[in-house]
C-alpha cells in the first residue's frame, strides 16, 4: 500500500515520503504563482484546475490561498473563498455547490498521534520520521462559513448551513442551521424570520432576485 492509499483507508502515513511530498509540491508551487498574479490577470484562475481535484464552472478565490495537496479537494459550481483561504486536504475535501468563506478560513484534514513517541522520530540516517492520520471532511450545499472558522477533520456540516466567525468545528451541524462558538454547537434553525430581503433597493430586486432560484 503506498502512502497515499494509507491516507484513504484512513491509516497512519508519513507525509515526508517523496511520493506525497511531490503531489503536495505541486499544488504549493501553483498556489505561489497564484498568489502572485494580480487578480485582474485572466489567466491567474485557471491555475486552480492545475491542482484541485475537482471544481466547478463558476468560481473565485479572492487569495492568498494555500492548499497542501489540492487533488484530494473536490468542489461544486459556484464557490467563492476571499482572503487567506487554508486547505490542509490530506484527507478528501468535499464542497457542494452554492458554498461561501469569509476571510481566513482553514480546513483541517488532517491529525498527528497525542503521544509524543508515535507522533514524531528520527530514523538511523538523521531524517525525520513523521506520523500523520487524516479523516475527510464533507461541506453541504449552500453553506457560508464566516471568517476565521476553522473546520476540522471528520466533520460534516449540512446543506444551507451557517458557521459564525470565529468557530471551531470539531463535530457535525445539521442542516439550515446556525452555528458557532468554540467548540462550535448548533443554535437554532435558520428561518424566515432571517430574511433581510428588506434591504435590497427596488432597483436591485431583479438583480438579486437570483439568489432565490
Amino acid at each position: 500500500m503506498n502512502e497515499e492509499e494509507k491516507i484513504y483507508q484512513g491509516k497512519m502515513f508519513d507525509p515526508r515520503k517523496k511520493e506525497l511530498k511531490d503531489i503536495k509540491h505541486r499544488a504549493h508551487e501553483a498556489c505561489r504563482r497564484y498568489n502572485a498574479m494580480d487578480e485582474y490577470d485572466e489567466k491567474r484562475l485557471p491555475i486552480i484546475r492545475e491542482f484541485i481535484g475537482e471544481i466547478g464552472k463558476t468560481y473565485y478565490f479572492q487569495g492568498p490561498v494555500q492548499f497542501n495537496y489540492g487533488t484530494h479537494t473536490f468542489i461544486g459550481e459556484n464557490f467563492f473563498a476571499n482572503f487567506n483561504l487554508m486547505v490542509m486536504d490530506d484527507a478528501r475535501v468535499y464542497i457542494g455547490d452554492n458554498v461561501c468563506f469569509g476571510p481566513n478560513v482553514s480546513l483541517m484534514a488532517t491529525n498527528h498521534p497525542l503521544i509524543a513517541e508515535e507522533r514524531v522520530g528520527l530514523d538511523k540516517d538523521g531524517n525525520t520520521t513523521m506520523a500523520e492520520f487524516a479523516e475527510e471532511i464533507h461541506i453541504g450545499d449552500n453553506v457560508w462559513l464566516a471568517c476565521n472558522v476553522v473546520v476540522l477533520g471528520g466533520v460534516r456540516i449540512g446543506n444551507g448551513a451557517v458557521i459564525g466567525a470565529g468557530s471551531v468545528v470539531t463535530k457535525d451541524i445539521p442542516d439550515n442551521y446556525l452555528a458557532f462558538g468554540n467548540p462550535c454547537r448548533p443554535v437554532r434553525p435558520i428561518g424566515a424570520e432571517d430574511s433581510r430581503r428588506d434591504l435590497i433597493l427596488e432597483e436591485d430586486l431583479e438583480h438579486f432576485s437570483f439568489n432565490r432560484k
